[in-house]
């Protein structure tokens, strides 16, 4: 390892380490949680993609600060080893590319005040879209942006196009200056970067003849487009714009339209191609498609098959269930609580009929009392009505008038962030000790079971209260 206390590479951040993997190539070199890693083989990294890049080499040259020292290490990496590095944040040079277009359906512009800080932040980053599969317009890439997306095979990206007509998604995005759309998707065909798309529909602006035009224009681009998202629009209690959400009988008519569609894709391309989110069908009051219908596309993140998804880890798990295997002397002394009157179950009010009725076959299985409840949002409006954009504030003061059982199952989504915090701040734990009640977090069935027999490591029992 060798020793600097000044340097002459142009290197002024680089990424903060927290964790080292003990395998990895990075522990056996020496290099420590808190370090900063700065180059790989003279090349500046400014995120996990610069990382991973430029460290597939079988010869690396590292150089990493640690507090007021520069140090280089030399060494060689086997076949298939990893540097085994976990960093604070995934980019280094800044925290994430901000979004240039003024979309008057843009969820961060509608957002209620006093929300963690990070809501209000208009997140259009292509890094984020090749690492975790964030939606972006690409209408805010420098030409570095693009050889980056060549050269480093940034495949797949999940771009959201809204109306693939020129002079209409620059209207949509209020943006003059929005590049055309259908050029960049050709571009990134022809690099063998494929993509994933989405069409955000607001009624009376881009669905119709508009619709059907992106969705024809979009498919001449298969295979590099690989599919097409079809996501009613959401609007908060603060939008300012005059658009609206879709009814009931549109949601039916849009389905129908799109079903068209898929079966003239089936034919042509061996795949639906086009795929309606999961809302459209819950607000239709409809069948949620089979399985197969999604082709396997994995864009659960997106409102697309999380539905099914609950629906298929249910049909799986409901063999399992059974008042004789709930313990009610179990080690970890959780379980007592099965005996209680109810156990509460929280969601959004869009999803609450469906786990109504998979709540009262819980209940027959289990051999216990099980109550659903579909909270209203009234941070952010009547509209919004999926459970990841409840805040605790309301759920709190829904139960207070609803009353509750000694066990609350609160959906994962909610807590979705790093810190396991709600869109108003509140921890699980806070929100136990509000209740008075023991708290679980669950995404799925199995995991309310896990709750309810005392295995869940999302378990959080009122401050002051043995667990």
């Amino acid at each position: 390892m060798t020793y600097f206390t000044e340097i002459n590479w142009d290197v002024q951040q680089g990424g903060l380490i927290i964790k080292i993997e003990e395998d990895g190539l990075a522990s056996q070199v020496g290099i420590r949680p808190g370090d900063e890693l700065l180059a790989i083989n003279r090349n500046q990294v400014n995120d996990i993609i610069d990382v991973n890049f430029y460290g597939a080499e079988e010869y690396l040259e590292i150089l990493f600060r640690r507090e007021q020292e520069y140090l280089i290490v030399e060494a060689e990496r086997e076949y298939g080893q990893y540097l085994g590095i976990e960093f604070e944040h995934p980019t280094f040079d800044t925290d994430i590319h901000r979004c240039n277009n003024l979309c008057e359906f843009c969820f961060v512009l509608q957002m209620a005040p006093r929300f963690r800080r990070t809501l209000y932040v208009k997140d259009d980053d292509y890094r984020y879209s090749f690492l975790f599969g964030h939606f972006v317009t690409l209408t805010n890439l420098s030409d570095h942006d693009w050889w980056r997306i060549e050269t480093m095979g940034l495949s797949p990206l999940y771009v959201s196009v809204h109306v693939t007509d020129l002079s209409m998604r620059r209207r949509f995005l209020r943006n003059d200056q929005a590049p055309d759309i259908l050029e960049q998707l050709a571009w990134l065909g022809d690099k063998g970067v494929e993509v994933h798309t989405q069409i955000v529909v607001v009624p009376e602006f881009n669905d119709g003849k508009w619709l059907r035009q992106s969705i024809r224009e979009l498919s001449s681009l298969w295979p590099s487009v690989r599919s097409i998202s079809v996501v009613p629009v959401g609007l908060t209690r603060f939008h300012k714009y005059g658009m609206r959400t879709h009814t009931v009988d549109e949601s039916k008519v849009m389905l129908d339209e799109l079903e068209g569609m898929r079966r003239e894709y089936r034919a042509r391309l061996g795949l639906n191609f086009v795929y309606p989110t999961d809302e459209w069908y819950l607000v239709a009051g409809m069948a949620i498609p089979p399985i197969e219908a999604y082709d396997d596309q994995k864009l659960q993140e997106n409102g697309l098959g999380m539905v099914r998804d609950f629906l298929e880890e249910w049909e799986a798990l409901r063999g399992e269930i059974g008042p004789k295997t709930i313990d009610s002397d179990d080690k970890a002394g959780k379980s007592s609580f099965v005996l209680a009157p109810i156990v509460t179950l929280v969601t959004g009010t869009l999803f609450a009929d469906t786990l109504s009725a998979i709540g009262r076959e819980f209940e027959k299985l289990a051999g216990i009392n099980v109550s659903v409840q579909g909270v209203i949002n009234r941070a952010l409006g009547r509209t919004i009505t999926v459970a990841g954009l409840l805040n605790a504030a309301d759920i709190i003061a829904h139960l207070a008038e609803t009353g509750y059982g000694s066990l609350v199952i609160l959906p994962l989504k909610a807590f979705d962030h790093p810190d396991r915090i709600s869109l108003d701040d509140y921890t699980p734990q806070q929100v136990a000790d509000r209740l008075q009640a023991n708290v679980a977090l669950a995404e799925s069935m199995g995991d309310v079971w896990d709750a309810v027999t005392g295995t869940s490591s999302l378990f959080y029992t009122p401050s002051g209260q043995k667990e």
